[in-house]
């Protein structure tokens, strides 16, 4: 059984989620709020020495045509950052919807649960 967390990534915000390869359910576990890169890879940095997972899920943003865009390219070098800094593998896995299918009132904070829906494809594609 591995332990497996994902990552929602966002600019002002990080959504983390986690799960295993037993029960192959999602849970989201909190949201990472930093202004900087040094804190917010300390934040993430005490998770994954908390829990130990196996690998890392990180979403990747997408127009609905499939076509890049700014947010591609930031989570990519995110997950390139998580691989370095922590030497686990890191998977990405297309998020185009999981927002979508969040039913949330305005202003509300639903990155941790974005990040539980990615895990979920993750989980139900692997």
């Amino acid at each position: 059984m591995e332990t497996i967390f994902a990552f929602d990534f966002g600019v002002k915000r990080i959504g983390v989620a986690m799960g295993n390869t037993m029960i192959r359910q999602a849970e989201p576990v909190k949201v990472i709020s930093a202004i900087d890169n040094a804190t917010r890879f300390a934040d993430i940095g005490a998770l994954l020495e908390e829990w130990k997972p196996a690998r890392l899920v990180v979403g990747l943003p997408m127009h609905p045509d499939g076509a890049e865009h700014e947010m591609t390219a930031r989570a990519r070098k995110f997950a390139n950052q998580l691989h370095g800094r922590f030497s686990l593998p890191v998977e990405l896995v297309d998020e185009r919807y999981s927002s979508a299918v969040i039913s949330a009132k305005r202003g509300e904070v639903i990155d941790d649960r974005a990040a539980a829906i990615i895990l979920q494809q993750y989980f139900d594609t692997h």
